[in-house]
């Protein structure tokens, strides 16, 4: 028995990118031009005061909190958390990282009018009681930026740990390997992350065109955020399955599809399906 997207698919593809920064606006154009879809983790403690004029040269340019709600919640993105002040987590004490988290998650939902249940961790950094504690702030994924160069969906998804950066020197052959049909085997998830700023610096945001041509438009792949993944896959766990695996329930308010012996089938909210027929 094996997970399958929705539409039955074994493919999904998503972004993930940091700090709520000026060149998001390009790289959401870019993507949406696509049909790419991905989540923005926002520091809300942290936005450029209104008005304010950047020094020439600066590349890190956040955005004010005025630009931010003209862009995101009508890009058609996932706006999730990456702390109040882009603190390190482990460096500090249970209050802190609390405080951090939980404020950020307050802050965004009042700000973009949103549900913030997602997260990428400042600087990458964590530890397993930082981990532990984001769950008691409501968060249920949390994004490291250690690469797997593997399509695994996570084990546990407060260590979210993404397939690559864009500007990884394998990027290019992971794609190869994900568009490659594979008739048997698991669902894979591609997922990429990164600073839209860092396009900027390096002067290549012509490798995102490239990247989202390769992978935007296919019928065989699920595009979706952060969070439309986690909570899908959630759904796929809460299957209910009969004692002689013949019959499963669905309990979630979601569609859910499953791969059994080569079959792939559809139980739909609150539907018990046979697996046997």
């Amino acid at each position: 028995m094996k997970l399958r997207f929705p539409g039955g698919l074994k493919n999904a593809l998503t972004f993930s990118y940091d700090d709520g920064v000026e060149q998001d606006i390009e790289l959401i154009r870019l993507m949406n031009e696509r049909g790419l879809k991905g989540t923005f983790n926002l520091n809300s403690g942290l936005w450029a005061a209104p008005g304010f004029t950047w020094p020439a040269g600066q590349i890190h340019r956040r955005l004010s909190l005025e630009a931010a709600q003209a862009l995101y919640p009508a890009s058609g993105h996932e706006i999730a958390a990456h702390c109040l002040t882009h603190a390190s987590l482990p460096e500090l004490d249970d209050a802190g990282i609390l405080r951090e988290t939980l404020q950020d998650r307050l802050n965004l939902e009042a700000q973009f009018g949103t549900l913030v249940q997602g997260m990428a961790y400042p600087y990458g950094t964590y530890d397993g009681r930082t981990a532990q504690l984001l769950g008691s702030c409501g968060i249920r994924y949390c994004r490291t930026v250690s690469s797997t160069h593997s399509f695994d969906l996570p084990q546990n998804w407060l260590t979210l740990h993404p397939t690559c950066h864009h500007d990884d020197p394998a990027l290019f052959d992971l794609i190869d390997t994900f568009l490659t049909p594979h008739p048997m085997g698991n669902a894979r998830l591609f997922y990429i992350w990164g600073h839209a700023y860092e396009f900027e610096a390096n002067h290549n945001f012509d490798r995102f065109e490239q990247l989202g041509d390769r992978l935007a438009g296919r019928e065989d792949i699920w595009y979706a955020t952060n969070i439309d993944i986690c909570t899908y896959a959630d759904a796929f766990r809460r299957l209910v399955f009969s004692a002689d695996h013949a019959r499963v329930y669905n309990p979630s308010a979601r569609a859910v599809w499953l791969e059994e012996n080569g079959r792939t089938v559809c139980a739909g909210p609150g539907e018990t399906v046979r697996l046997d027929a």
